[in-house]
């Protein structure tokens, strides 16, 4: 039998199938969801975060932002080096034991990260002197400028003369242990950066003061060693050593010996020598709770003007001031009389 097909045969065929009205739908559905680009997508793009985004303020000369610039790079690959080691070998390198103790490296990880990556918001270094510490400080390298400007940090000439770049890490003698901590630019801005609450959030404190209390600190009470400005500072510049500038050498030095044993001075010493006061205050990371019940103390201590060698007398023109390394930290301006 043979079937003939005509065109008003195929035409009808056309008409009654459904193929034709699905397609349709389906293309205009197509249609409405391609997205329509806007001109708000532009404030959605996040900025690029580097060495070079740091703001630094037109009082700083060219020399001097070069400087900057590069000892800011520098202490942005500390940062990366520090966390890389973490994240590689996390609480089974000797170095994070020694530093952090049996605390969760989670918590130096994000240090790094937001010297890294974070929005550096309304942060300066500057190199001029509003608070006439540069000038009247004998020793000052830099300060943070506290509540005069939280955001802000001075760098001095001091720091020009005395920093040094990362590649001349573990030469002349230096050692993590026993040489000053912000030898290298890398560390003291590190160090600097920690004091700025875009960085730090107002979480990481001194709550040990030298190599041999963050080693103290990592045994006998780590919850707070991972918020310690020190203690991040050491172990940044002792894996920097150990994995990039000496690789699998470093140049950490002894180990202080832990000498918890106080002489009480002698009457002649007393008389003779300035006085010192001391009062235990607990100090704790905001919001940390400590993992066991022992309680780690620092000492407040008002020093008079010969009381450090190298370490100019308490600012006048501050309150609250204590001693830290080469220079002193304040809690704000001292209030002026009418």
């Amino acid at each position: 039998m043979k079937f003939l097909v005509t065109p008003s045969l195929l035409l009808s065929l056309a008409v009654a199938s459904p193929l034709q009205p699905r397609q349709a739908v389906k293309l205009e559905a197509r249609a409405h969801t391609v997205p329509i680009a806007s001109e708000s997508a532009s404030s959605h793009k996040w900025p690029e975060v580097s060495a070079s985004s740091f703001p630094i303020h037109e009082s700083c000369n060219a020399s001097q932002t070069i400087a900057l610039e590069k000892g800011l790079a520098d202490t942005i690959k500390l940062a990366h080096s520090a966390q890389a080691h973490l994240l590689r070998w996390g609480s089974n390198s000797p170095q994070v034991q020694a530093y952090f103790g049996n605390g969760t490296t989670a918590t130096p990880i994000g240090w790094y990260q937001r010297v890294i990556a974070a929005t550096r918001g309304d942060m300066l270094f500057r190199c001029d002197d509003p608070d006439q510490n540069c000038a009247t400080q004998s020793g000052w390298a830099g300060h943070w400028r506290g509540s005069n400007a939280t955001q802000e940090t001075v760098i001095c000439p001091l720091s020009f003369a005395r920093r040094q770049p990362l590649e001349n890490l573990c030469l002349n003698g230096y050692t993590v242990a026993a040489s000053p901590l912000n030898t290298y630019w890398a560390v003291d801005l590190l160090h600097r950066l920690f004091h700025i609450p875009a960085i730090a959030e107002e979480f990481v404190e001194h709550y040990a003061e030298d190599y041999e209390e963050v080693l103290e600190l990592a045994e006998t009470n780590s919850t707070w060693s991972g918020f310690d400005s020190d203690a991040l500072q050491y172990f940044a510049i002792d894996v920097y050593a150990y994995d990039v500038a000496a690789p699998g050498v470093g140049c950490t030095g002894g180990e202080p010996e832990h000498n918890h044993a106080h002489v009480a001075p002698s009457a002649s010493q007393t008389a003779t020598e300035n006085a010192v006061s001391s009062t235990a205050a607990i100090v704790r990371p905001p919001s940390a709770t400590p993992s066991s019940t022992t309680l780690v103390t620092t000492t407040a201590i008002a020093v008079s003007s010969t009381a450090a060698a190298g370490l100019a007398p308490s600012p006048t023109a501050s309150i609250g001031c204590s001693p830290h390394g080469d220079h002193w930290h304040c809690e704000g301006p001292a209030p002026t009389s009418a």
